[in-house]
């Protein structure tokens, strides 16, 4: 586990590189889901940075987009594209665009618009299990991500459809871009809904890693329903300074003492 949480590091110190070098981006939700990615990528996915396109690779939805600076942090370290490309997010004529892009080494689906995540991993999976493959599809959502319609459509249809390949983690760090959750769209209690819609439900500390991976190989040992694992999570964790502070959900630019801040908070 001490390898995780050193590339979970790894992850936000890029994270706040890229945003600091694009002078705009989303700091507190690509800091919260750090340590989920580590998780994913260097302990679950079966992934291989060499054949980005094997047919048989698990698939990977970030849902919650904004939060892309994480994602392209953790496929730099897994070795999808060199980790210097990280200072070209959001720049012109770049492929590290804003939000996640097929173009992009690594990345199995597109998103912006909150709540389209779901139902892509959704239709990835029932496309498996169609076509006879043995990938696994794993989503990660934001807080927005549950208050659109579209997400509950999908937890309705997969549980329908029993599509026990899919796994669904929420990022649930409780702050968005106008406030608290409660304040804007309180979705809660979420684990009873779900478990009516009939998945498996987990509810875990967001930023323990024995909880993580359990939760993880739980999920993969489910042969009769898709999976869902609720992870508690602190926005901004890891810089003191933005630790539950909604100001830095974004797109935030960074000064240059920010910067310093950021990363001597993460031990750089």
């Amino acid at each position: 586990m001490e390898n995780l949480k050193k590339i979970a590091q790894e992850i936000r110190k890029l994270s706040i590189e890229a945003i600091y070098c694009a002078r705009s981006g989303h700091p507190g939700g690509s800091l919260s889901v750090a340590d989920i990615l580590s998780v994913l990528y260097f302990g679950e996915l079966r992934v291989d940075p060499n054949q980005p396109q094997w047919m048989d690779r698990d698939r990977f939805v970030l849902s919650k987009g904004h939060a892309c600076p994480a994602l392209y942090a953790a496929l730099a370290l897994k070795g999808f594209f060199p980790t210097k490309e990280i200072r070209g997010l959001r720049k012109v004529n770049h492929y590290l665009e804003g939000h996640p892009d097929v173009r992009i080494p690594g990345v199995d689906a597109p998103s912006g618009s909150l709540g389209m995540g779901l139902s892509q991993g959704l239709g990835m999976a029932l496309g498996g299990r169609y076509c006879g493959r043995s990938f696994r599809t794993y989503v990660v959502l934001g807080d927005g991500d549950m208050q659109e319609g579209n997400t509950w459509e999908a937890f309705m249809a997969a549980g329908h459809h029993r599509v026990s390949s899919l796994t669904a983690i929420l990022d649930f760090n409780g702050l968005q871009g106008e406030g608290l959750v409660t304040a804007q769209m309180d979705y809660s209690p979420v684990m009873p809904k779900l478990a009516a819609f009939d998945w498996h439900v987990q509810e875990v500390d967001g930023h323990n890693f024995d909880q993580l991976s359990h939760a993880l190989a739980v999920a993969r040992a489910e042969t009769q329903r898709p999976s869902f694992i609720l992870a508690h999570t602190v926005k901004g964790k890891g810089v003191n300074f933005m630790e539950n502070q909604q100001v830095w959900h974004g797109s935030s630019t960074l000064t240059d003492e920010q910067y310093h801040q950021s990363l001597q908070s993460l031990g750089a």
